[in-house]
């Protein structure tokens, strides 16, 4: 591989870029969502587990005189509806941020990027961004969605043993893996109590424990009419009384024309899973709290299968067997609950109609990414492939609904996990010929403006998104983070021909055979 070529400087580079340090906390407190407050002074919150007076210590120590003027620092209440002011959350260690809009560390985001730190040699930067999220489950009791004090109630999908072993793997540091443990277990038990346990299947649920609009919407993207995404919503439910999904009356009162407290929960729960927004809930993914989607079920399993590695590792035969029975038994009812025999796809199961939802989407790959299918299942899975395969990869799903989350639209961690799973099932062909899609979206993209984004058109194979996007945030974010993680993720298992082929082609799309 050619690893003079442009677009691989240019992650490497950006990596560099989007690294946030708290000599540079000044830069790193600013939240491109917000206004500058009025004082020019932005907010960031210390734990109050933490030694208030040590922090900023090692703070004044870290900053310039200057640039510690220009943060104000508090003390985080305990409850955070007591928050007076949003702002970042403080964390001990660099991390490295998405890119664009998103300027702190993001939970599931932070797994793709790990992989490409680890693949670019920046070992100890990798390691910082695990620590970073051992610490915000021992100071917040979980991985937060990102480290604001508006994510406080939300977590995002758990990749945390993921990028513990991954990790591991490069260090071989058994003191520091033993040292993970608690947290694996805290994290563990965060998604696997109720609220986010459902009693009556024994499987788990986004769920967001926040109430009212999330914040970061509100103060989001308007439209030429200066209407923001609630708006928008609003509008919709207005203009669509007759819903098939679901009870519009449960999200939308039609006497008032607002949204019902059930609608924000919903929404703030959909936020919790990363897909924001898809109509794979029904319209705006609003009736997500009432299933257990297939990628949360399935990353739940790896993090059993992880953990009992983990244990193993350790030498701690007895925990890693009472783990893998954990994911033995998960396993047995994500397959009798959420396997669709006649379409052969896997579907998120809706527990209060006892049902799955019948929504094509990405998320039936986890099973083969994870290894909970069976070989005919898996086999199934791939004659449905043409469902998703597009000239610039997968889209994310089969339906056309305006958000960001359905077709035409194609996220790269979404072709990794189905790449990945196409491989583990031995279906290399498949899996190369999707990764070679993508990958020549990605390098003509950046040879036409200089930069990776964070998601792309696959079926028309651009990532100028603005005109296909009703709902979500319109813009494409710069850097980007997981984009890059994936590309040479994706890249290093090509062989070379193919790794040339796609950094050497100016692009223009690759048929679907």
């Amino acid at each position: 591989m050619s690893h003079s070529a442009p677009i691989l400087s240019y992650i490497k580079q950006t990596w560099t870029t989007l690294t946030r340090t708290n000599e540079e906390l000044a830069t790193s407190a600013v939240d491109p969502k917000f206004p500058v407050p009025a004082d020019g002074r932005w907010p960031v919150y210390v734990s109050s587990k933490e030694d208030m007076s040590s922090v900023q210590e090692r703070l004044r120590k870290a900053m310039r005189e200057s640039d510690f003027a220009k943060i104000h620092l508090f003390r985080l209440p305990e409850n955070p509806a007591d928050i007076q002011t949003r702002g970042l959350l403080y964390l001990p260690h660099p991390y490295v941020v998405p890119g664009g809009r998103f300027n702190e560390m993001y939970g599931w985001d932070s797994f793709f990027i790990q992989m490409g730190l680890l693949r670019d040699g920046k070992i100890e930067l990798a390691r910082d961004m695990a620590d970073d999220h051992v610490y915000e489950i021992r100071q917040y009791g979980k991985i937060l969605n990102a480290n604001r004090t508006y994510y406080l109630t939300r977590s995002q999908p758990p990749f945390l043993t993921g990028m513990v072993l991954a990790l591991y793997g490069h260090t071989h540091d058994r003191q520091w893996l033993a040292a993970t443990v608690p947290a694996i277990d805290a994290y563990y038990r965060f998604w696997t109590t109720e609220p986010h346990l459902t009693p009556e299947t024994g499987l788990s649920r986004y769920y967001d424990t926040g109430d009212g609009p999330a914040p970061e919407v509100v103060s989001s993207e308007f439209d030429a009419r200066g209407r923001e995404e609630y708006d928008l919503v609003e509008d919709y439910f207005r203009t669509h009384p007759r819903i098939e999904d679901y009870d519009v009356s449960e999200f939308y009162d039609a006497k008032t024309g607002r949204l019902t407290p059930q609608f924000y929960k919903g929404d703030r729960s959909m936020r919790e899973s990363g897909f924001d927004p898809s109509n794979r809930f029904g319209p705006f993914s609003a009736d997500i709290i009432h299933y257990n989607p297939v990628c949360l079920n399935s990353l739940l399993y790896l993090m059993e299968m992880q953990a009992a590695e983990v244990m193993d590792i350790l030498s701690r035969g007895h925990e890693a067997g009472e783990w893998r029975e954990r994911a033995k038994t998960r396993a047995e009812r994500i397959n009798r609950l959420m396997w669709d025999e006649r379409r052969g796809l896997y579907f998120d199961y809706d527990f209060s109609r006892r049902r799955v939802r019948e929504y094509p989407f990405l998320m039936t790959f986890y099973p083969l990414w994870t290894g909970i299918a069976s070989k005919a299942q898996a086999a199934a899975v791939v004659h449905n492939l043409p469902l998703f395969e597009r000239p610039g990869g997968l889209q994310t799903s089969t339906n056309h609904s305006g958000d960001q989350w359905d077709a035409p639209f194609g996220w790269a961690p979404l072709q990794w996990i189905a790449v990945e799973g196409l491989r583990r099932y031995g279906y290399q062909a498949e899996a190369n010929r999707i990764s070679v899609k993508f990958l020549s979206l990605v390098q003509q993209e950046f040879r036409r403006h200089g930069a990776i984004v964070e998601k792309y058109d696959v079926v028309h194979f651009r990532s100028n998104l603005s005109q296909g996007i009703r709902f979500g945030y319109h813009s494409n974010e710069i850097g980007f983070g997981w984009t890059n993680g994936v590309f040479t993720a994706l890249l290093d298992e090509l062989a070379p021909a193919d790794q040339e082929r796609v950094l050497s082609s100016p692009g223009g799309g690759v048929s679907v055979h």
